[in-house]
């Protein structure tokens, strides 16, 4: 097969750019994050299941943000962080890089900083009725109150913020650069001297990133905290 040539005659090359773990992380965020945004709408007994989706999320993101100092080259934080040169640059059109254009990389901060607040806030969660987040036992009622209302106030934010990031993937594909493919098969279609040599993402580092992702799944969970003592017994008499 014959590379496709540009106008300027620089041949097209595909390459990696998104590894198979942070692919596999993002669609696992969606899914958890439109079942968490499902569930609480529907109310009633759904709430368990928001429970157990904000609780997927919290290990999600725990993956995150280990993979984002140890994961592959464009999966980095470092190599994607919006500094002020780098937005400047790409205002100003000279910005040429692989992986997330630092204005991209604003929602995508955004986001998961988003997401964080509301996963952890729901932990500490109650409705003083039938709901208690897992770790609610850990701060007093005003507090827990506190947090509640935090993060039912912030829910409209992540709506907001989901729309955006929908419009602007909507509006690349009108220009002509597809972003979802990408997401899902992990290659890009790139002049062949903008081509990056991936690096990091090793066995190692994924093993870590797991453990340290199911670690925070239980911590979330409440298991480790210690049961209630039982309520004294009230005389028969």
């Amino acid at each position: 097969m014959q590379p496709l040539l540009t106008n300027h005659e620089s041949a097209l090359m595909k390459t990696l750019v998104w590894d198979l773990p942070l692919r596999l992380f993002h669609w696992l965020l969606a899914l958890t994050v439109t079942g968490a945004l499902v569930t609480i709408s529907l109310g009633g007994n759904w709430i368990e299941w928001h429970e157990r989706f904000g609780i997927a999320v919290v290990g999600l993101l725990a993956f995150r943000l280990v993979w984002g100092v140890c994961g592959s080259t464009h999966s980095r934080f470092a190599s994607f962080f919006p500094t002020p040169g780098r937005i400047k640059a790409y205002l100003g059109g000279r910005w040429q890089a692989l992986g997330h254009n630092p204005v991209g990389a604003l929602s995508v901060f955004a986001l998961l900083g988003l997401m964080a607040f509301q996963a952890v806030t729901g932990l500490f969660s109650n409705d003083d009725v039938a709901f208690y987040g897992p770790l609610s036992r850990l701060v007093s009622s005003d507090t827990g109150s506190l947090l509640s209302g935090w993060h039912r106030s912030t829910e409209e934010l992540i709506y907001a913020l989901l729309t955006l990031h929908i419009l602007a993937i909507v509006l690349y594909r009108l220009r002509g650069k597809n972003l979802v493919g990408p997401m899902i098969h992990g290659k890009a279609e790139v002049p062949a001297n903008q081509v990056e040599q991936v690096n990091g993402g090793s066995w190692v580092a994924l093993i870590i990133a797991l453990v340290i992702a199911g670690a925070a799944i239980w911590f979330a969970t409440g298991a480790w905290i210690p049961a209630p003592p039982p309520a004294p017994a009230v005389p028969a008499w």
